[in-house]
């Protein structure tokens, strides 16, 4: 339970910058919202790994290029997942762009992040 609650905190330091800097660049810089989307995704993501490796998992023992190719390979299907569903929300359904990123941030860390941080990219190797 304690991972889980750290995974949280973690995850929602992550959505605050994501979130801040897609509203930066959408509302101050003015560029397209499903491009300022993946531009907050992209450091979200950043931070998200550097805090599950040194604070939420404490896999710091693991080399970081072995992590950092796990947890690209997943991220890369995390910003397709969420750049998905933010057009598909803003530009199909036609949502206001905050609520279109935080309907799919919500999903996909729920579906498809914690599941694969925990079970692929941090995953430790029990020392017997």
């Amino acid at each position: 339970m304690k991972i889980f609650i750290k995974v949280n905190i973690a995850a929602i330091i992550a959505t605050i910058i994501d979130f801040g800097f897609t509203f930066f660049l959408k509302q101050i810089i003015q560029i397209d919202a499903v491009l300022a989307s993946i531009f907050g995704t992209i450091l979200g993501g950043l931070i998200n790994f550097l805090m599950g490796r040194v604070w939420v998992f404490n896999t710091t023992e693991i080399p970081y290029i072995q992590q950092g190719k796990r947890y690209f390979l997943t991220w890369i299907g995390n910003l397709l997942l969420n750049a998905s569903g933010v057009y598909i929300l803003i530009k199909i359904i036609g949502v206001q762009y905050l609520f279109a990123k935080m309907a799919t941030a919500i999903t996909v860390a729920i579906g498809y992040n914690y599941p694969l941080q925990k079970k692929y990219v941090f995953k430790t190797v029990d020392k017997k």
